[in-house]
């Protein structure tokens, strides 16, 4: 019996100890998974084998899918790079074939071991990845054959023996406890016969981080207070012949900066009440004055993935402005939204030192974590 080549691969994110990476899960996750294989039966190959021996053949039934599943742990190094390994089934395969003169020969074989994967991770949204898979395998394959009427064969045949496998896939962070995953892969067999072949499985899993450390609390939010920078006053000329003209300085962006923490839960983009309600008394010091436009900026700190945080500090300072045009009624064509990835850091350069991200670092950094909203052109009433 032979294991074939079958059909391509189909493209369908969570990975996740007791290391806290910026999106707040641990590195350490296992994963779970149940799904369909599926092989091809090397017909052509049974039926010359069996004409050799004098046998003609009137038909052959074969079982070319199976459940597979497996059990694996996970660990991740980066936003990009994770290793999983464990165990696997590819579940079993078979064929009956009658022969002339009468008989049968029947053969089915189990595929089951170990495999280490290199796992790469593409984060497209603070939810969604998508996953690449290439790894090796050490197989064990049993095979047991039987047989009727004239026709004989050897009962069992069995290899242990390395492989590799490849795939692509899809994982969608459900909440902080869970993540579902899609994929398809492919792995290299023996089916200990002398033949290499291929078996591909679709499977769904689900992926379970172990611990998650509890974030640092933000601090009690600070009242708004909202004072416009001073404008020096330019005393009047001397008059000459003609007062000359004088033109007075334009006034700086009144800034005005909310901590990211005391606004949204960690890693998330969903406002808070304490941040609405700052929110609505920064809106309640524009009522009936005069500007020009609005930005808000929002911040991440230096730790985590460049690509991760440019999305969530944009979703955040969207979340901002959505708030301060859907409730506080401020004209959206004056506000604009921007998101920046660890840029202008609050804190100084000595003050939060080393890469490896822990409870402090997390802590240190937070007023790097920030929301910041300059009014230009502000003119109170």
């Amino acid at each position: 019996m032979r294991v074939t080549a079958l059909t391509g691969l189909l493209c369908l994110e969570g990975l996740a100890f007791q290391v806290v990476h910026a999106d707040g899960l641990p590195n350490l996750y296992g994963i779970g998974g149940i799904g369909h294989s599926r092989a091809s039966i090397d017909d052509p190959r049974i039926i010359s084998g069996l004409k050799a021996s004098g046998f003609g053949v009137n038909g052959i039934n074969n079982s070319q899918g199976d459940t597979a599943y497996n059990l694996f742990l996970g660990y991740r190094f980066n936003h990009y790079f994770a290793l999983e390994g464990g165990y696997f089934n590819l579940g079993e395969f078979g064929y009956n074939a009658s022969t002339n003169p009468a008989g049968t020969l029947s053969g089915n074989a189990k595929f089951s071991g170990l495999a280490l994967d290199a796992v790469g991770l593409w984060p497209i949204t603070p939810r969604m990845t998508l996953l690449g898979f290439i790894g090796g395998q050490y197989t064990r394959t049993q095979d047991s054959f039987s047989s009727t009427g004239g026709v004989h064969t050897i009962p069992t045949a069995n290899n242990n023996g390395g492989g590799y496998n490849f795939g692509l896939g899809a994982q969608y962070k459900i909440n902080d406890w869970v993540s579902l995953r899609a994929d398809a892969k492919r792995y290299r067999v023996n089916d200990a016969v002398g033949n290499l072949g291929d078996i591909d499985v679709y499977s769904v899993s689900l992926v379970f981080p172990f611990g998650r450390e509890s974030q640092p609390q933000p601090p009690e939010p600070k009242p708004v207070v909202m004072t416009p920078e001073p404008v020096a006053s330019t005393p009047a000329p001397t008059p000459i012949m003609a007062a000359p003209v004088v033109v007075a300085p334009a006034p700086k962006p009144t800034r005005v900066t909310f901590l990211a923490d005391s606004f949204f839960g960690f890693d998330q983009s969903k406002l808070m009440p304490e941040g609405k309600e700052q929110l609505d008394q920064f809106a309640q010091k524009l009522k009936g004055a005069q500007y020009s436009d609005i930005s808000v900026t929002g911040y991440s700190d230096r730790i985590g993935a460049h690509h991760y945080n440019m999305l969530l500090s944009k979703r955040r300072a969207e979340a901002v402005k959505k708030y301060l045009v859907d409730v506080d009624g401020i004209d959206a064509a004056k506000i604009t939204a921007m998101g920046k990835d660890g840029e202008d850091p609050a804190t100084k350069p000595d003050q939060c030192v080393g890469n490896k991200i822990t409870k402090q670092l997390i802590a240190c950094l937070q007023p790097d974590r920030r929301v910041v909203v300059e009014v230009t052109g502000l003119q109170n009433p």
